[in-house]
């Protein structure tokens, strides 16, 4: 058992029964020319992470915590795509319109890719996901109940919007979640601080947030 100081208070997790899930690191949100640059958003605040990411990926894999990732993306004729994500805001470009990279955000597309420095091995699930929330839509929910597992850690982007609302999807269907502060991030830092106090409001109402290196720290304590 691992025991981190988390906020609101400690989180116990048995490595062999947790599975880290890295929402959506890729390159259409992160690098320039992608998605999130042709909104108009600071990519810098969300390539900043990549470091502590990949650090918090390779001390999983170290520890026998379960690597997962997430991709948003849709089929490239857009059927699983609802008109209405495609056409609000105005966008300059759309879900399914050629980019810098190919088609924002199509399954295939060099843009929908994982940025390099957190590939996945070829052992460790990615899950499509055509919405905000992993659980959407997808087979993770059975994946995690075949491997046993019970407890959630959390990476990834954006905090307020598809982290935490699959970290909301998880609560709801009973698993024990911890999000790791400094490997996730906003356009918006306020928006990341809200959805921090929102989470591990109230006991844990949705789960807990902790520092890497606090999770670095209960991965040191022999078990």
């Amino acid at each position: 058992m691992g025991t981190v100081n988390a906020e609101p208070y400690p989180y116990t997790f048995e490595p062999a029964k947790t599975a880290l899930i890295v929402i959506d690191m890729q390159r259409d949100f992160i690098e320039p020319g992608g998605f999130g640059d042709t909104l108009g958003n600071n990519i810098g605040l969300l390539a900043a992470i990549v470091p502590t990411t990949r650090k918090l990926i390779e001390a999983c894999r170290r520890h026998g915590v379960r690597v997962m990732h997430t991709r948003e993306a849709h089929r490239s004729d857009l059927t699983d795509c609802p008109p209405a994500k495609r056409t609000r805001g105005n966008p300059s470009l759309r879900i399914g319109d050629a980019g810098a990279m190919g088609r924002i955000l199509i399954d295939g597309e060099p843009g929908n890719d994982i940025v390099a420095e957190l590939a996945p091995l070829p052992d460790e699930p990615v899950i499509v996901k055509p919405g905000k929330g992993a659980f959407y839509a997808t087979a993770l929910g059975d994946i995690l109940r075949l491997q046993g597992i019970t407890h959630l850690l959390f990476a990834g982007v954006t905090t307020e919007v598809c982290v935490q609302t699959t970290m909301r999807e998880a609560n709801d269907r009973g698993y024990e979640c911890l999000l790791i502060e400094d490997a996730t991030e906003s356009y918006f830092p306020e928006f990341k601080r809200a959805a921090m106090e929102m989470i591990r409001a109230q006991g844990a109402i949705v789960g807990w947030t902790a520092p890497l290196a606090a999770l670095e720290k209960a991965f040191a304590v022999p078990a």
